[in-house]
């Protein structure tokens, strides 16, 4: 009975080696094949990066255009006239002839005052000049026959000169009375408060029956809107190009609405004649159309001033410049689709494009796939639709794809 039991024993014991012999043999032919598997994923690109085979990339043809050098900087928008009405007499605020924020026009009635003092004293000065104009009209009757008698010879000539100086003086007495008048006239039109501009009138601080003195309390304030102005700084650096653009006529100002709400053009219209020492800035003001009230005193809006244009400037794609510590390149195709290095000199940048020296107009310049670039490597031209494939410019070789998607090799490995 033992006997039997160990001879059973024995043959599970050989079975079970043999199990385990066939089992590693599996295993190493598995690992084998996922090695082969990833030998052959990584000899496509290896091949690739060696310059066997040509680098997918995609190109674009720099462009001769003319540009503007945009200069950006945050302005403040301020009105050209704003004038605080005030009350030149001391009187009584009889009418208010506006309302609030309305808009009036240059010479439009706004207050009303007390005029019946000044009315009074305008009647008296006509009375002074009806008088002195009737004792000159008298004066020069006595001259005219004192005249008469001297030809006669029965007064002196000494009677004649007197009656003639006496008509002089008279006069002078009527001239008097009338700048009296004139002068009364003035005092008079003091109590009818006028625009002196155009613009929306602000809160009004007086009311009918108010007390007001001459230089006193600010009755409105009148601000004009349109057209308007937008105060900036500019840096020492482009003075001379807003002089010159100031010169010829003043320069494109491009103002960007907060909220994306749009544009709106004016032109360079004022440049200060200091530079402030504390800044290094110098203060110029750019006048806008507004009737919209698009623009509104005291608000801040982004500004754009074209400064001066390139003409005939070379623009390439920014994402075509390649910055380095040896200087600035771009990869150049020619007509072998050979990428060549090309140093360049970026004089100009802004959004999408830059302005280069050392590339010609109409050159094909690399935009996607330059990371994997060589001097001297053969390229193909990557078609629209494939552009953002691959981030690094190469396609997965399709045996690695083929051995990540069964599982026999990790996507990681299959990826290199």
């Amino acid at each position: 009975m033992k006997k039997a039991v160990l001879g059973g024993l024995v043959v599970v014991v050989v079975v079970a080696v043999g199990a385990g012999y066939w089992l590693t043999g599996v295993g190493k032919g598995g690992t084998g094949a996922g090695e082969s598997a990833a030998n052959a994923a990584a000899a496509p690109a290896a091949a690739s990066g060696a310059g066997g085979g040509p680098i997918s990339v995609s190109t674009v043809r720099a462009q001769k255009k003319n540009v503007d050098i945009i200069l950006e900087m945050t302005g403040t928008v301020a009105a050209l006239n704003s004038v605080d009405v005030r009350s030149q007499v001391s009187s009584i605020i009889t009418k208010v002839n506006i309302r609030e924020g309305q808009f009036v026009k240059a010479g439009e009635l706004l207050f009303t005052l007390d005029s019946r003092n000044d009315e009074v004293n305008l009647a008296k000065a006509r009375a002074q000049l009806a008088k002195d104009e009737a004792a000159l009209a008298d004066a020069q009757r006595q001259l005219a026959r004192s005249k008469d008698l001297m030809a006669q010879n029965f007064i002196s000539q000494a009677a004649v000169d007197t009656n003639q100086t006496l008509v002089d003086s008279q006069k002078s007495v009527v001239a008097a009375s009338r700048a009296a008048i004139d002068a009364a006239q003035v005092a008079l039109s003091y109590n009818r408060i006028v625009a002196p501009s155009a613009g929306r009138a602000g809160a009004i601080n007086v009311y009918p029956g108010t007390t007001v003195q001459p230089g006193g309390a600010v009755l409105v304030t009148i601000t004009q809107l349109d057209p308007i102005a937008v105060a900036f700084s500019l840096p020492q650096r482009n003075l001379n190009d807003a002089l010159q653009a100031l010169r010829s006529g003043g320069g494109k100002v491009s103002a960007v609405l907060p909220e994306k709400r749009g544009t709106i053009v004016g032109k360079l219209q004022f440049v200060d004649n200091v530079v402030d020492p504390n800044s290094g800035t110098v203060r110029v003001k750019a006048q806008f159309d507004n009737a919209n009230d698009t623009l509104w005193p005291g608000a801040f809006v982004n500004i754009q001033l074209a400064a001066r244009t390139l003409a005939d400037a070379t623009v390439v794609p920014q994402a075509a410049v390649i910055p380095g510590p040896r200087g600035t390149i771009v990869y150049v195709v020619d007509a072998q689709d050979k990428a060549t290095a090309r140093p360049v000199e970026v004089t100009y940048a802004a959004g999408l494009d830059a302005v280069v020296n050392g590339v010609r107009p109409g050159e094909k310049v690399v935009v996607d796939g330059r990371q994997n670039l060589r001097s001297g490597a053969t390229v193909v031209e990557r078609a629209a639709s494939a552009a953002g494939e691959a981030a690094s410019g190469a396609k997965m070789p399709r045996a690695a794809i083929d051995a990540a998607a069964d599982g026999s090799v990790p996507a990681t490995v299959a990826a290199r």
